[in-house]
C-alpha cells in the first residue's frame, strides 16, 4: 500500500503482525491470478488500485465517516437492505470473507466440520486482523442456514449483532414476516444512527443503490456478446468490491469500464477467441479472495459469463421500485425486491433452477459449475435438484466440493479439464 495506514490499523485493534502476514500472502495471490491476464481492459485498474487498498483507503474513509457521527454496519448476505443503512446516513459494508483465517482459534468455540465462509469471518474476528469488522457499529446476520444462525449468537459475544430472520418460504404469511423483519431492521437502523429515515432519505437510497444495480447489469447485459469483452474473474472481483466500495464512485467506475468494452463488442475484441467454451458457474457465494475455482476454470480456454451467485447476480438482479409516498410504502417496495432472491434456504426454490435455464439460453452457455462449499447443505442438497433439472434441457452441469486452501487444486483441475474436454466434444458433434 502506497499510504502507511499502521496507526490508523493499530486504534482499531488489530493484531498487526498477524495483519502483516495477511496483507502479504495476497499480492502474489492477485498477480497470479488477475495481473497476469492477457487482453485485459484498461479500466480494471481502479478495481486493482481498490484491491491494493484493501486495507487502506477505505477503511480510512470509513473510520472519517465514524469521526463525523455517522455509523458502519456490516453484513454477510445480500438479504440485508443496502438501501435502509443508507437512508439513515449509515456506511453498509459486506463481511464475508474468502480465505482460512485463525482455524485454531475458531475450532475452540465451533466444530471443525462447519462451512468455511463461518469459519473465516469468525476467524477475521477472533484474530482481529480485518480492519473492515473492527470499523463496523453494528453486524446484521440473517437465518439463512442453520450454522450461520448459531453462530451468530456466539458472534453477539464479541460485537452488536442485529439478527433478521429471513423465511424459509415464500407464502404470504412468509412474505408478512419479511415484511416485519425489514420494519424491525429499519428501526434498529434509526436507533444506532441516531437519524430518522424519511421518505425522502429512502427514496434516495433506494435510487442510489438501483444506479448500483444498473450498473452491474450493464456489465452482465454484454457479457452475453461473443467472443466475451471482459473475463469471469475480473467480473467476479467487480461484483465482490461492490459489497464494500463507495457507492456512487464504484457506481461510476463500472460505467466506465462498460463504456470501454461496448467498444470492444463493436470491434469484436474479447478476453479470449470466439471459440472459447462459454460457462456459468452457480452455488456458493465466492468472496474475497476466493478465485480458485474461477482460475482453474479461465486458466483452460474457457471464460465464466455469468455467476448465479450471491456474490454475482443474486446481488443486483432486480430493482427496487423507485416511486412511494411514505416510509411504509417504500419499505414494502423493499422487503419484495429482497424476497425474490432466489437462495437455496428457501424450499421449495424452483425459481433458481429456472433462471439457469434461462441463463444458459441468453449467455450461449456451453455448461454450467456448480460450485458449494464443504458443509454447506442447503446448496449440496440443492445441486440434485439443478442436476435434474438442467439435464431435462440438456445443459451439462459439473458439480464440484471444495474449501477455500489450495490443497485440492490439483483435483479440481483434473475434474473441470474434463469437463471442458466433455464440452468441446459435444459442440464438436453438434455442428454440421
Amino acid at each position: 500500500m502506497a499510504n502507511d495506514y499502521r496507526e490508523m490499523w493499530k486504534k482499531l485493534g488489530l493484531d498487526l503482525e498477524a495483519h502483516d502476514r495477511l496483507l502479504q500472502a495476497l499480492p502474489p495471490t492477485y498477480g497470479e491470478v488477475y495481473l497476469n491476464q492477457e487482453n485485459r481492459p484498461a479500466a480494471m485498474e481502479y478495481f486493482d488500485f481498490v484491491v491494493a487498498e484493501i486495507h487502506g483507503q477505505r477503511i480510512q474513509e470509513l473510520q472519517e465517516h465514524k469521526a463525523r457521527g455517522g455509523k458502519v454496519i456490516g453484513t454477510f448476505c445480500v438479504f440485508v437492505p443496502e438501501e435502509i443503512v443508507r437512508a439513515a446516513g449509515g456506511i453498509c459494508i459486506g463481511l464475508c470473507s474468502g480465505i482460512e483465517m485463525g482455524a485454531g482459534l475458531v475450532e475452540k468455540v465451533l466444530p471443525g466440520s462447519i462451512c468455511p465462509l463461518i469459519k473465516s469471518f469468525m476467524g477475521f474476528k477472533l484474530t482481529r486482523v480485518c480492519p473492515y469488522f473492527e470499523s463496523c457499529d453494528l453486524v446484521v446476520g440473517e437465518t439463512t442456514c442453520d450454522g450461520k444462525k448459531k453462530v451468530f449468537e456466539i458472534l453477539s459475544d464479541y460485537v452488536p449483532v442485529h439478527v433478521m430472520e429471513v423465511p424459509q418460504m415464500k407464502r404470504d404469511k412468509d412474505a408478512a414476516l419479511w415484511h416485519s423483519e425489514v420494519q424491525d431492521f429499519l428501526a434498529r437502523t434509526e436507533e444506532l444512527t441516531g437519524q430518522k429515515v424519511t421518505a425522502e432519505s429512502l427514496r434516495r437510497a433506494v435510487r442510489e443503490v438501483n444506479e448500483k444495480r444498473r450498473a452491474l447489469l450493464r456489465l452482465a447485459g454484454l457479457r452475453k456478446n461473443n467472443p466475451a469483452p471482459i473475463s469471469g474473474k475480473d467480473s467476479l472481483l467487480i461484483e465482490q468490491i461492490a459489497m464494500y466500495d463507495d457507492v456512487e464512485r464504484f457506481t461510476a467506475k463500472v460505467h466506465e469500464l462498460c463504456a470501454e468494452l461496448e467498444a470492444r463488442v463493436a470491434q469484436k475484441k474479447g478476453v479470449k477467441s470466439k471459440d472459447a467454451l462459454r460457462i456459468i458457474v452457480t452455488g456458493t457465494p465466492l468472496a474475497i479472495p476466493n478465485w480458485k475455482v474461477m482460475h482453474l476454470i479461465e486458466s483452460n480456454d474457457a471464460v465464466v459469463v455469468a455467476e448465479e451467485l450471491c456474490t454475482g447476480l443474486r446481488y443486483f438482479k432486480n430493482l427496487v421500485p423507485e416511486e412511494g409516498e411514505s416510509t411504509a410504502e417504500i419499505t414494502a417496495s423493499i422487503a419484495k425486491r429482497y424476497l425474490q432472491t432466489n437462495c437455496a434456504c428457501f424450499t421449495p426454490n424452483p425459481g433458481r433452477a429456472e433462471d439457469l435455464v434461462t441463463l444458459a439460453k441468453e449467455y450461449m452457455a456451453d455448461g454450467i459449475i456448480h460450485c458449494s462449499l464443504v458443509f454447506c447443505d442447503p446448496y449440496l442438497i440443492e445441486a440434485g435438484r439443478i442436476e435434474k433439472v438442467l439435464e431435462g434441457h440438456g445443459i451439462p452441469l459439473l458439480k464440484i466440493e471444495t474449501d477455500y486452501g489450495q490443497g485440492d487444486a490439483g483435483q479440481l483441475k483434473t475434474r473441470i479439464d474434463a469437463f471442458l474436454e466433455m464440452l468441446k466434444e459435444k459442440r464438436k458433434a453438434s455442428r454440421p
